[in-house]
């Protein structure tokens, strides 16, 4: 064999090319997952709303001295929502604000998870000199729940005044026209001027859908009688620690501000109509921090009423301005020749009657 060919066959058979192709090497062992982003801080550093904690005698002073546009009219003010949300402890709450001392008018019941309050009852808050009363009330209600509780009905009924002081809620059947507390005549402050949602803060998350959607009705009869809304969120203290150790945290808490958001989202009430309070529960003496928190929620919830009283008058002054100086649009309207027929009826019986008398 020639040189050539045995360099060829020493080659071929050589330990390098006989050897098997390399593995790829191994992947690199799994990296540990990133860690999450820093959790925000519990508070914010300025507060996402401006209180003054310092300023209870001043805005005390605005809530004494409060008259409604006339001394006849009487600001209603209807409380509602879930059972134990802490209807009833927010009247007492007021009551003892503006008294100076601890106040348990309305009936509260800390064991039941069902509504304690029975009855539509009105709480007058008398003045210092006990010989008045402050020129609005308060109206407590039975509270909504997921199956039972007070008919939703029964709540659009009182906003428009046809339910009388004392009635006795049916959880299985409405108010009836024909019931004695059946108040067929409503006058204008038998009728409601604020409807304020009162919000248990620690259980809105848990709260049922069933639930919020009798809020939701009860928003859209308001809604189409005009009647402004506004919304309390009570135990707040329950919802952030930070909160529990020093209420002037209530608008620094991110948590708090989560939650008045998650009510708004879900309700519809705006967040500029959304009030965190603190209802006195366990304290036997008054607390200024609580006080401002109150009286902030109480100066908006009377103003929205006044708001609503000065409107409805003022719709009544252009309605009577209509009849008596129409124009060629308000002749065209059978609303007008209504007025006009009743106006003139009326004016028949004063005639009728003052002849009678001579």
């Amino acid at each position: 064999m020639s040189s050539e060919f045995c360099c060829k066959m020493l080659l071929f058979y050589s330990p390098a090319m006989g050897q098997r192709p390399s593995r790829p090497p191994p992947p690199p062992p799994p990296q540990p997952p990133a860690p999450p982003p820093p959790r925000p801080p519990p508070l914010f550093s300025k507060p996402w709303r401006e209180i003054n904690w310092g300023d209870r005698a001043s805005a005390l002073q605005h809530v004494r001295d409060y008259k409604p546009p006339t001394e006849r009219h009487q600001l209603r003010i209807l409380l509602y929502g879930p059972a134990g949300a802490g209807k009833s402890s927010f009247i007492n709450s007021v009551q003892s604000v503006l008294r100076g001392r601890m106040c348990s008018q309305a009936l509260v019941d800390n064991t039941s998870s069902q509504s304690f309050t029975r009855k539509y009852t009105t709480y007058k808050i008398p003045k210092g000199d006990q010989q008045s009363f402050y020129p609005f009330v308060f109206n407590d209600i039975m509270g909504l729940e997921s199956k039972k509780g007070i008919p939703v009905d029964d709540v659009k009924l009182a906003l428009k005044g046809h339910v009388k002081d004392g009635y006795k809620f049916d959880p299985d059947s409405k108010l009836s026209e024909y019931n004695p507390f059946y108040n067929k005549y409503p006058k204008t402050n038998d009728k409601v001027h604020i409807l304020v949602c009162v919000i248990d803060a620690a259980n809105f998350s848990v709260m049922k859908d069933e639930t919020k959607q009798k809020i939701r009705d009860i928003r859209m009869e308001a809604s189409d009688l005009d009647i402004p809304q506004v919304a309390i969120l009570t135990k707040i203290d329950e919802v952030s620690p930070e909160v529990k150790a020093d209420l002037k945290n209530i608008y620094k808490a991110q948590s708090m501000k989560d939650q008045m958001e998650r009510f708004s989202a879900d309700v519809g009430i705006p967040m500029n109509c959304i009030f965190p309070v603190k209802n006195y529960h366990q304290e036997i003496n008054i607390d200024n921090d609580i006080d401002v928190l109150i009286l902030s929620a109480l100066r908006e919830i009377i103003s929205y009423g006044d708001d609503f009283i000065n409107l409805k008058k003022s719709n009544d002054r252009l309605i009577w301005f209509k009849v008596f100086n129409p124009s060629s649009e308000d002749v065209s309207s059978p609303v007008y020749w209504i007025v006009c027929l009743l106006v003139g009826l009326l004016v028949g019986l004063l005639v009728t009657w003052f002849v009678s008398r001579i």
